[in-house]
C-alpha cells in the first residue's frame, strides 16, 4: 500500500528546518532531479560537473509509468506532452522475417497505473530538469572531482579548488569517483572499481521520419507509434519515435568488447549495416537511413551492498550505486526515483544527527527495488539475444501464447512469460510504484 499523491508534501511550504549544505557530483538526469527534490525542500544545492558544458548526444529514452508520475507532479506534464510520444504498444519481432511474436498493448496505461509512458529525447528530458532544477541549485562546469574526504565533507577538484559541504552526494555515473570512497576501495583497482564490461555494445542513431513516411513498407511502423523490438542470436534492435513522431530513435546492441568507453565516440555507419545485413529487409531500409551513429559499451555493476558511507555524510545516487542495463528500459527511471525519495526524507530533517538515519532510509527504501530492476535488465538482455535453436523456440511459443491471451483478456496468462512487458504482475510492481509516497509511508511509519 502506498500513501495517495494528494498527501505528499510536493511544494515549498514544507521546507526542511535545517538547511543543508548539498554537493552534487555529476550533472546529468540523476544529479538535476535530485538538485531539484532537494532545492525545493530548503537546501542550499551547489552541482559540480566535469564536462564544460551540460549537453546530451542525440537518443531516446522511454520513460515509464512511475517515473513520468513524478515529472507530472513537478510541474513537467505539459513539456512532456509537447515533446514526447505515446506508445501505443510494444511489438516483439523475429530479426530475419519481422515476424511478431510478443506484443503488449499500451492504450490503457494511463488507465491501468494512473500516468502515461512516454518514449522522449534525452537532451530535451535533460532540458526540462535543468529548467525546474536551475532556480535552486548552482552549478559548476569543468570541476572534475578528484578526491572525497568522507569525514570533513570536503571534494577536490582537478584545478586544486576545494568544496566544502554538509552532505556529498554522488551522482557521478557507473564510472563513479565518489563510489570508491563509499565502497572504500581504491579506484585505481580494477578487481575492484572496474564496471563489467557486458560484451556488447550499442550503436544508437536518430533519424528523420520524413523519410520512412515515404515508405509503404516503414510508414507503418512510425503510424502506428510501437516500440518494436527485433531479437536475433546475439544481437538485438530497439526502435520507436520521439520528439512528437519526427525522429526515431534506434538502440542496435551486438557483440563488441573493442569500442572505447565513452557517450560521444563516432561509430561506423557501414560497419553497423555489415552488422545487420542479415535481418529483415525493413531493417535494411531503416539503416539506409542512418547518417550518423554514436557507439557505447554496455556496462554494468553488481549491486551493492551499501549507498551511504559509514560517516554518514556521503551517499550514492543512480548509475553509481545501481548501473543498469538498458534493457528494462528503466535506468534513468530509477535515478529519478532515488532523487524522489532523498528529497522527500530530507524535507524532514532538522538537526545533523538525524542525516544518517535519513540516509540510511533512504537506502533501504530503494535498494530492493533497484537490485530486482537490475537482474530484470540483465535477464531481458539474455532472452532478447538467444541463438536459433529449441531456447529460442520456446521464448517464441510462450510469446505467442502470451500476446493471443493478451488479445484475448488483456492480461498475459502464460505462467512464464518471456515478454517482461506483458506480465500484468511484473507491470503492477515496476509502474504503479511512486517513490515519494513511499518516502513518506516510511517517515509516517517512523514516526518521523
Amino acid at each position: 500500500m502506498t500513501l495517495p499523491a494528494k498527501n505528499l508534501n510536493t511544494d515549498n511550504k514544507c521546507a526542511a528546518q535545517l538547511r543543508l549544505n548539498v554537493v552534487i557530483v555529476g550533472c546529468g538526469i540523476g544529479g538535476l532531479a535530485a538538485a531539484y527534490c532537494l532545492g525545493r525542500a530548503g537546501h542550499k544545492i551547489t552541482v559540480l560537473e566535469r564536462a564544460s558544458e551540460i549537453t546530451e548526444i542525440g537518443a531516446g529514452i522511454q520513460v515509464g509509468p512511475n517515473c513520468s508520475r513524478l515529472l507530472i507532479r513537478w510541474g513537467l506534464g505539459d513539456k512532456l506532452e509537447k515533446v514526447a510520444v505515446k506508445p501505443t504498444a510494444v511489438a516483439l519481432l523475429r530479426y530475419g522475417t519481422g515476424e511478431k511474436v510478443g506484443a503488449m498493448s499500451w492504450e490503457n496505461v494511463e488507465e491501468d497505473f494512473g500516468a502515461p509512458y512516454y518514449h522522449v529525447h534525452r537532451a530535451d528530458l535533460l532540458g526540462m530538469l535543468h529548467g525546474i532544477a536551475a532556480p535552486y541549485m548552482s552549478v559548476r562546469m569543468n570541476a572534475k572531482v578528484v578526491s572525497v574526504d568522507p569525514e570533513t565533507t570536503q571534494v577536490k577538484l582537478e584545478n586544486g579548488d576545494t568544496v566544502s559541504a554538509d552532505l556529498i552526494i554522488g551522482a557521478d555515473g557507473i564510472k563513479s569517483v565518489v563510489r570508491e570512497v563509499v565502497v572504500e576501495s581504491p579506484s585505481d583497482n580494477p578487481t575492484t572499481s572496474a564496471p563489467i564490461h557486458t560484451g556488447d555494445s550499442a550503436y544508437r542513431s536518430v533519424i528523420q521520419t520524413a523519410a520512412m513516411l515515404t515508405d509503404p513498407e516503414l510508414r507503418g511502423i512510425v503510424e502506428r507509434r510501437e516500440m518494436s523490438s527485433w531479437m536475433g542470436p546475439g544481437k538485438h534492435i530497439i526502435g520507436y519515435c520521439i520528439r512528437g513522431g519526427t525522429e526515431y530513435n534506434l538502440v542496435l546492441v551486438h557483440p563488441d568488447k573493442t569500442s572505447k568507453e565513452g557517450y560521444t565516440i563516432e561509430g561506423s555507419v557501414d560497419q553497423m549495416r555489415k552488422d545487420y545485413e542479415d535481418w529483415e529487409p525493413r531493417i535494411q531500409k531503416i539503416l539506409q537511413l542512418v547518417e550518423k551513429t554514436y557507439l557505447l559499451p554496455l556496462m554494468y555493476r553488481e549491486p551493492l551492498d551499501t549507498w551511504v558511507h559509514p560517516s554518514g555524510k556521503v551517499t550514492l545516487l543512480g548509475d553509481a550505486c545501481h548501473a543498469t542495463l538498458p534493457s528494462a528500459a528503466q535506468g534513468s527511471a530509477m535515478a529519478i526515483e532515488d532523487a524522489a525519495v532523498l528529497g522527500s526524507l530530507l524535507t524532514h530533517v532538522t538537526h545533523h544527527t538525524q542525516l544518517h538515519k535519513l540516509l540510511r532510509a533512504y537506502q533501504t527504501i530503494r535498494h530492493g527495488r533497484t537490485k530486482e530492476t537490475q537482474c530484470a535488465a540483465f535477464a531481458n538482455h539474455h532472452i532478447f539475444h538467444l541463438p536459433d535453436g529449441p531456447a529460442q523456440q520456446a521464448r517464441d511459443d510462450n510469446l505467442r501464447a502470451s500476446m493471443m491471451a493478451s488479445e484475448k483478456n488483456g492480461s498475459g496468462a502464460a505462467k512464464w512469460n518471456a515478454n517482461s512487458w506483458a506480465d500484468r504482475k511484473k507491470l503492477e510492481t515496476q509502474f504503479n510504484y511512486d517513490a515519494e509516497a513511499e518516502a513518506e509511508r516510511w517517515l509516517v511509519e517512523n514516526d518521523f
